[in-house]
């Protein structure tokens, strides 16, 4: 499957182009500078240059399944947080309906639409990740939002726990980038959102139950 992912420069996009060569997919990575060009390569991934904040149609054309992974980054001001976040997620997803593709899967947050369960400082995010959330599930695309815990860097486990909502915890970005590859061909994960953190179960066994 010929998958392009946003925000393929991050960490969690990394992860996501290199598993998803490794499974047999064609990766796009969506980069917004030259010079990150090459990293996408080395991954083995296809670089594609754009800006979510401008014409990504380029981008989503010809593809079978886009990964939304990017983000404003916790340094930066609410501004940038809706720029990106928000509108840069939900012109993604225009984009991808007019083109006329049918997946596309959201690297979200647990609790986002219910701010109130965050931290305080977390909460603007949170609110933006749900609008973002709210307007892909207003769609008639196929979609998957998945909301995980805290984001660690350890080696991941392939075992999680998911559901509608789950207790407060952390996760490999390994196992949210394998778990958001799973969801590509798992139909149990179509039009679902569902929260995710490190847990016991066998990613692919734990889908089935979301």
């Amino acid at each position: 499957m010929e998958v392009l992912v946003a925000g393929a420069n991050g960490h969690t996009g990394r992860l996501l182009i290199q598993y998803l060569k490794e499974d047999g997919h064609v990766p796009y990575g969506m980069v917004r500078k030259e010079e990150q060009k090459a990293k996408i390569e080395e991954l083995g991934g296809i670089p594609v240059l754009a800006d979510l904040t401008g014409d990504v149609g380029h981008a989503v054309k010809g593809k079978e399944a886009v990964i939304f992974a990017a983000g404003s980054g916790s340094s930066t001001g609410p501004e940038q947080t809706e720029l990106v976040d928000r509108d840069g997620a939900i012109n993604l997803i225009k984009a991808t309906e007019n083109f006329g593709m049918k997946k596309f899967i959201m690297l979200s947050a647990i609790a986002a639409g219910q701010p109130e369960r965050g931290k305080e400082e977390l909460q603007h995010y949170l609110k933006m990740k749900g609008e973002a959330d709210e307007y892909l599930q207003g769609t008639e695309l196929n979609y998957t939002i998945v909301r995980p815990g805290g984001l660690t860097h350890e080696e991941g486990t392939s075992k999680v726990n998911v559901g509608e909502t789950v207790d407060r915890g952390t996760i490999p970005r390994a196992d949210v980038a394998k778990t958001m590859i799973a969801c590509l061909r798992e139909p149990n994960t179509y039009n679902k959102t569902f929260e995710l953190v490190s847990g016991d179960t066998q990613i692919e066994e734990a889908l089935k139950t979301i």
